[in-house]
């Protein structure tokens, strides 16, 4: 369950929460003025929240001629969330406060082959050690968010014909974490928990945008009325298996052809670069041979941006954000990449739609994965139908 906008609608202990959660401290007379509640009420419902440890005094406010009034104020060290952005070959893995925040991170070697059985207890060990380390070990937990390089059906949990993941199809990663730690978890496909942690923690205002990572793959995540868009049944998003312009008949992975991701993947850039002579086999090649001023590395980075371009195109006329952001390896060239998206979606799109549109490289950068992780967690820890849940019953 994904949270929502503050409501002063705050007649439980969630909803009184989600109106704290903005960080300003305030007395029982101000929260009863804002949510219109009685004083009694908001009482109660302060009370459950500070035995809950969500809340806590801080301090007293200013005396308007009596006694000073205690002020309350959201306390995000109540619990923690533990968050994992898994790659094919190494995993990030976090612990983070209850604004989403990381107080601890680290990067562990996984290979994604090894399957389920051999990763999941990686990342359950990777998080206990940070816990240990950072004496948190008795801290009580949130949840843990896991992000995996593949399909995922939101709803179980459960990884769908993941095309890099032999071994991971239908696997219940909820359950075997959960028998492990004896926290909720809740997984989802990793470009849209970029999408999540780049909207909660560097765009917070926009309230449609659209994520792409460019990377092995291409990949994006939607972000629509401020809440992370899924799809029906979690393939919302997959911008990589569109047919591109010129795609033509080049095969894909998925075992189609002229998919954007065959002729603007980091892969796919690779193998152009090796034609023209140049050593290149994986994004980071290409990135560090544009770094290098290379020009047909430039080159190359700009067409596979324009092909991007081509196809966001189609999207901007579909969905209308106000934003799109690029992130990936290899957004990690620069200006070529984007220079090359802007030039297909400024030639393609109605002037309307691009009017107020901006197109931005990633701000999160690596760190998107595992933040959009945290934000899952948070966002349905506090959320008031499982917090009264938890609280009232």
């Amino acid at each position: 369950m994904e949270d929502g906008p503050p409501t002063a609608d705050a007649g439980t202990p969630g909803e009184l929460l989600r109106l704290l959660r903005d960080g300003r401290p305030r007395t029982r007379a101000e929260l009863a003025h804002e949510t219109g509640l009685a004083r009694s009420t908001v009482r109660a419902r302060l009370d459950s929240l500070l035995d809950a440890g969500l809340v806590s005094d801080a301090g007293q406010g200013a005396s308007t001629g009596g006694r000073p009034a205690s002020r309350f104020v959201f306390n995000a060290m109540a619990r923690v969330a533990l968050a994992a952005d898994v790659g094919a070959t190494h995993a990030t893995v976090a612990v983070a406060d209850l604004t989403g925040v990381p107080l601890a991170s680290e990067t562990i070697d996984i290979d994604i082959a090894d399957g389920p059985a051999v990763v999941l207890p990686r990342l359950v060990d990777g998080w206990r050690g940070l816990l240990y380390d950072g004496g948190l070990d008795h801290a009580g937990l949130a949840g843990a968010g896991i992000g995996l390089p593949g399909p995922v059906e939101h709803s179980t949990g459960r990884p769908n014909n993941p095309p890099i993941m032999p071994g991971w199809d239908g696997y219940d990663v909820p359950g075997q974490v959960s028998a492990l730690l004896d926290v909720p978890v809740l997984v989802d496909n990793e470009v849209n928990l970029m999408a999540l942690g780049e909207h909660t923690r560097c765009f917070p205002d926009a309230d449609h945008m659209i994520v792409v990572k460019v990377a092995t793959g291409i990949g994006s995540g939607f972000i629509s009325n401020g809440r992370l868009h899924r799809g029906a049944v979690g393939a919302a998003g997959d911008l990589g298996h569109i047919l591109a312009p010129r795609g033509g008949d080049q095969p894909c992975r998925c075992g189609n052809t002229g998919c954007l991701e065959a002729v603007a993947s980091g892969p796919a850039i690779a193998a152009t670069l090796r034609t023209h002579g140049l050593d290149a086999v994986t994004s980071a090649d290409v990135v560090g041979l544009v770094r290098a001023g290379n020009l047909e590395a430039g080159r190359a980075v700009r067409q596979a941006g324009r092909d991007i371009g081509d196809v966001l195109a189609a999207c901007i006329s579909m969905f209308n954000p106000t934003l799109i952001v690029v992130g990936g390896s290899i957004a990690m060239a620069g200006e070529m990449l984007l220079a090359g998206v802007r030039e297909s979606i400024y030639r393609r799109s109605l002037p309307l739609a691009t009017e107020n549109l901006r197109i931005v490289q990633s701000r999160a950068g690596s760190e998107a994965g595992v933040l959009g992780a945290a934000a899952m967690v948070v966002q349905h820890a506090l959320s008031p139908a499982v917090l009264d849940n938890q609280l009232i019953g």
